[in-house]
């Protein structure tokens, strides 16, 4: 394995099923990585929390966690996925910022790792 899916299996990320749908190809699993990090999905969940919008938070947070459980970044699907079914569900978590802020974090922290 590389450094960078080495580093992320010791974050607690699930690097050994996502290479699996990545049929262990290391280079284009960092290349998608890195292309998820760069996405503007990111910042239109925040512009959709901020102005407390539950649909487009609600499509916003789930193309987050599809591609993040994609990519086996579970510490981030975890925060992703529960905000998902809230949204879903129709309610506006009083702490979505707090989440967002967590999440946004999170990206930071991982876009050091490239």
């Amino acid at each position: 394995m590389s450094v960078l899916t080495d580093t992320l299996k010791s974050m607690g990320c699930g690097i050994d099923e996502a290479m699996a749908r990545f049929l262990n190809n290391e280079a284009f699993y960092e290349k998608c990585f890195k292309k998820f990090l760069d996405d503007t999905v990111f910042e239109g969940l925040g512009a959709a929390l901020s102005t407390n919008s539950v649909e487009d938070g609600f499509s916003m947070a789930h193309n987050l966690k599809g591609v993040s459980a994609n990519l086996g970044i579970t510490p981030m699907y975890e925060i992703v996925a529960a905000l998902t079914e809230e949204l879903r569900a129709g309610n506006m978590p009083a702490d979505a910022m707090d989440r967002y802020n967590e999440i946004i974090k999170m990206r930071d922290d991982l876009k050091r790792l490239v």
